[in-house]
């Protein structure tokens, strides 16, 4: 029978980890969805540190009083939301192409309750979130940011984090900026197909002035661009591969950030 002996220093270490990698889970995709029960989620971040404990070299903690160590518990879920606020901003890429191409297809008020996020959605955001998502699993992305979280603390060890604040918002703000471009790529047959629709509309209303084209374009509007939704499906492994890129890039310059 396997026994473990826990020192009041070994306790303070594994919260330590806990600390990180619960907030890490909070925030980061997939493992931060809602319909997952907390309870569950709870449980996978305790067993996920107590693996990370066992491996782990011994690190002693040095603090004075209890604030110190509570502000060292703070820098460690700060630092496991900042991995994952990395990666779950590459993975709302597909929520904003969604929203676009809802808005250009006259869908964007039929809004639903994602029970993932808990919050308001467009019907082509949802679809292409859940699709990106699936691919994305099935590529090991999962894997790869428990992976990514296990090697931060080789690199940035326990209480030996720095949050450079310039550095970060440079990182964000450059991210930003392929944000948008990324979205628009990925919605961009809809877009192009609607402007080309509302060109043709435009003709006919000038040709036709009888015609209610308010009434037949929402329904060429919302005809047309679901059958290049259909259609543009088989740009998405090429758009989930490309997010996954940005995510490991983007997960990368956060962790090279906040080293020391």
């Amino acid at each position: 029978m396997l026994e473990y002996a826990f020192t009041y220093a070994d306790l303070e270490y594994f919260f330590l980890i806990l600390m990180r990698v619960g907030s890490f889970m909070f925030e980061a995709p997939f493992f931060s969805m809602n319909n997952t029960p907390r309870r569950v989620r709870a449980a996978l971040a305790i067993c996920i540190a107590f693996l990370l404990y066992q491996s782990l070299p011994r690190q002693t903690i040095a603090y004075d009083t209890l604030l110190g160590y509570t502000i060292i518990v703070m820098k460690e879920v700060i630092t496991g939301l900042m991995l994952g606020f990395a990666a779950n901003l590459c993975a709302t890429i597909v929520t904003f192409a969604g929203q676009i191409a809802d808005m250009e297809m006259g869908l964007s008020m039929a809004s639903l309750m994602d029970p993932a996020t808990r919050q308001n959605a467009t019907i082509t955001g949802v679809y292409y979130n859940y699709m990106i998502l699936l691919m994305l699993m099935l590529s090991g992305m999962h894997r790869y940011l428990l992976k990514a979280l296990a090697e931060t603390y080789t690199l940035i060890p326990v209480n030996e984090v720095i949050f450079r604040r310039d550095k970060i918002m440079m990182a964000v703000i450059e991210f930003l900026s392929d944000y948008i471009v990324i979205g628009f790529r990925i919605c961009l047959p809809i877009f192009a197909v609607m402007i080309i629709l509302n060109a043709v509309l435009g003709v006919l209303a000038k040709v036709s002035p009888q015609m209610n084209m308010f009434a037949v374009g929402i329904q060429m509007k919302v005809l047309t661009g679901l059958c290049i939704l259909f259609f543009s499906t088989a740009m998405l492994p090429g758009a989930a591969s490309f997010i996954y890129d940005q995510m490991k890039h983007m997960v990368s310059v956060f962790v090279e950030v906040m080293m020391q």
